[in-house]
């Protein structure tokens, strides 16, 4: 089994070439970096700009094209995988021929990578014997070749040949490439979101971290064969990122102290621990019942919270601990004295000046380890951040 982290996402020029929008969105929340190669016809549907702003990548679908990278060799020479989501009859057909007339098809030519190719099409052409030999021989080459799905199409036709969910089609690619499991049996805890003190019924403190990261670590251990349980603290998060939370244990908590009381019942039982919660650092001294009349709240008196991180990593026996650390400036030497002190293997340090990283889908910063130089990050996806802090951690789990 193989770490897969460039896929190719080729496009062919269905009508469902529109879906593969969400599946290219969905394949970089899991932390692959994925580059797009529609066919020339794909284009009416999804056009280049489209998926050079999704990606972050440049877009060709022809050989003569950027002719000085050879582009379909330098990209067959970094790809781990080739997905081809939507693929028609007449993409299935001049594939199974070994013809070459585009970029993509030149590039299944010189590509030696695991291949996932997902039919759309009218169920009439998906039946007929033409499409259903070709696919037969694709198979036999090597090729996996997802089913379609049954279900209305454009207009009222219904039958065999729908694009399939985009879960189920991700499902289907990680199976085809075995991807690696390499936290199998492993048991990840993690801290997410950002605690609240009430001060009265309707007022709180707080902060304003949504919850991401953790949840991208989460999302990643599991996919990675880890039994995962997450300490959520208030979630910023939207419907279609908390259904990506399947098969996570979650643990809903508001305060620090209720977090606090859960990490000790958790932690023993845990191999890693990722402390990404944004705790607050004190609390109100007494708690109003009734709402506070506006002219009545003049001060608020404060008692510290107990230091969690600090606190959790003295009952430490074999776990790593990796700790997160928000300030306003990269002071490399000041977060490392922080790791060190609060117990911390591993510390991720981001700059929040000006609002940052807080609510964002990116961040920036720097790993710091407590066997090693600091390891820059530039602006990347919290996704492919939990997939590096989980890489550091298995260095140090062995």
């Amino acid at each position: 089994m193989a770490k897969v982290r460039e896929v190719i996402l080729g496009v062919g020029g269905g009508i469902a070439a529109y879906k593969s929008c969400d599946l290219l969105r969905r394949l970089q929340e899991r932390g692959y970096q994925v580059t797009v190669v529609p066919t020339p016809s794909s284009l009416n549907f999804v056009g280049a700009a489209t998926w050079e702003a999704l990606s972050g990548r440049a877009v060709t679908t022809q050989v003569w094209e950027r002719v000085d990278e050879v582009r379909h060799i330098s990209l067959a020479n970094t790809a781990d995988a080739l997905i081809i989501a939507p693929a028609t009859a007449d993409l299935i057909a001049r594939i199974a021929a070994g013809r070459a007339d585009d970029l993509l098809t030149n590039l299944v030519l010189a590509i030696d990578v695991p291949i996932l190719i997902v039919p759309a099409m009218h169920p009439q052409m998906w039946n007929d014997p033409a499409t259903q030999s070709n696919v037969a021989t694709l198979q036999s080459r090597g090729f996996s070749v997802m089913e379609p799905a049954i279900g209305r199409l454009t207009g009222s036709d219904i039958g065999q040949g729908r694009f399939p969910e985009t879960n189920e089609i991700i499902t289907k690619f990680e199976e085809v490439t075995e991807i690696e499991k390499d936290y199998f049996g492993k048991r990840v805890l993690i801290t997410a979101g950002g605690t609240r003190e009430a001060i009265d019924p309707v007022r709180y403190i707080g902060n304003r971290s949504s919850g991401r990261q953790g949840a991208a670590v989460a999302r990643a251990a599991r996919d990675r064969g880890a039994q995962v349980k997450m300490i959520f603290a208030n979630a910023q998060l939207s419907p279609d990122e908390i259904n990506d939370l399947s098969g996570i244990e979650i643990v809903s908590v508001e305060t620090a102290t209720e977090m606090f009381t859960a990490l000790e019942e958790a932690f023993p039982k845990s191999d890693l621990l990722v402390m990404s919660a944004a705790v607050a650092d004190a609390r109100p001294s007494q708690y109003s019942e009734g709402k506070i009349k506006k002219g009545e709240l003049r001060d608020i008196a404060l008692v510290e919270n107990p230091d969690l991180l600090k606190s959790i990593a003295k009952l430490r026996t074999k776990q790593i601990v990796v700790a997160f650390a928000a300030e306003t400036n990269n002071d490399l030497a000041a977060a490392q004295a922080k790791m060190e002190a609060k117990g911390a293997n591993i510390l991720y340090l981001n700059n929040v000046s000006n609002g940052a990283i807080f609510g964002s889908l990116d961040t920036e910063g720097f790993i710091i380890t407590s066997n090693g130089a600091p390891i820059p990050v530039p602006l990347t996806s919290k996704d492919t951040l939990a997939e590096l802090l989980l890489d550091q951690a298995l260095n140090q789990l062995g």
